[in-house]
């Protein structure tokens, strides 16, 4: 299998939608699908990885003619969840794009494939961009990591799956690991990139990422991610005098673009409490070095708590291998 061949003409893109009741933002994310264009050779197949959601979410992905792949919330981590996706999915370039992520233009698909039908690149990803609920800190992460211009293709190997595609030959090679709490589209992109591929930063295919948490998720999130990238980038560590010196430049920075912006009085409280949750939940994440439990997880994954446990996670087998367990656990 050559990872680095770059996709035939024509080809299918399946875009693949992690959801757990994101009825709320599905609904305007789908009917963006629905009017990409797509230009010669490339078709559109929509897949919805669903762990469990209560709310409208599976009668929202019929209605849109989604194809369905149900996991249990017990299974669910970010890997997983891909990896039964792209599993299910039939095309040669497999999107991500999160329930909560809206395409900002009709043509959003066709420029996020283009690197990988050009053969620029074997993994990309696209610009985000706020909501009218983001958080002004929020915003400056987004300007910071996902600026106007492309890199066709990019130095280093960060990558951000709310807004990405790869192609199916790079997936079948690496997979995302289904351990990591976060990051597994780095940590797929630094294997990626070891051996020689490439990653490329699309502008000009951009999404509304809205991110509409409580302090404590944003918390969570960060204390997650910190944690997976200790698998990817294992001499990289915050202690206490860092965050520290990370809380007081991020707060720094985002109120001088707020004092330039004219908007500093009505954002100064969520700054502060942003910047907090941000490098506090980063400092406790730099610290675990244990295995996660489910317990652990529930937290990580599902930050406010849940009534609908379902008990711990099967052992794997004894000479199970990642995909026979992934295939088992997915038939339950």
């Amino acid at each position: 299998m050559d990872a680095f061949a770059q996709p035939k003409r024509p080809c299918t893109a399946s875009v693949v939608i992690r959801t757990l009741n994101e009825s709320e933002h599905l609904p305007r994310l789908l009917e963006a699908l629905a009017a990409q264009k797509l230009g010669p050779g490339l078709q559109l197949e929509t897949v919805v990885v669903d762990s469990g959601s209560t709310d409208d979410t599976i009668d929202i992905s019929r209605r849109f003619g989604c194809r369905i792949r149900h996991i249990r919330k017990e299974q669910f981590s970010f890997g997983f969840s891909l990896n039964v996706g792209c599993e299910f999915a039939t095309g040669d370039i497999l999107a991500f794009v999160s329930g909560h992520c809206i395409p900002a233009t009709d043509s959003w698909l066709a420029e996020l494939a283009a690197p990988l039908l050009d053969g620029v690149a074997q993994y990309s990803y696209g610009r985000q961009i706020g909501a009218e609920t983001t958080k002004f800190s929020e915003t400056q992460i987004f300007a910071k990591y996902f600026p106007e211009h492309s890199m066709l293709p990019q130095e280093g190997f960060f990558c951000n799956n709310a807004n990405a595609a790869i192609t199916r030959a790079a997936w079948q090679r690496y997979e995302f690991d289904e351990g990591v709490t976060g990051l597994e589209d780095m940590e797929l992109s630094r294997r990626l990139v070891d051996d020689g591929g490439k990653v490329a930063y699309v502008a000009t295919a951009p999404v509304h990422h809205i991110h509409d948490e409580t302090w404590a998720q944003v918390r969570h999130r960060y204390e997650r991610e910190a944690l997976a990238m200790q698998r990817i980038v294992p001499n990289l560590h915050v202690n206490a005098v860092d965050a520290a010196r990370f809380f007081v430049s991020g707060v720094l920075n985002d109120v001088s673009v707020a004092l330039s912006k004219r908007n500093l009085v009505q954002n100064a409280a969520g700054i502060v409490a942003f910047r907090a949750m941000q490098y506090f939940g980063t400092y406790r994440g730099s610290r675990e070095h244990r295995k996660i439990s489910q317990k652990m997880k529930e937290r990580y994954y599902y930050p406010t708590p849940s009534r609908d446990h379902l008990g711990p996670e099967p052992e794997a087998r004894d000479g199970e291998t990642a995909e026979q367990r992934r295939r088992r656990l997915s038939a339950i």
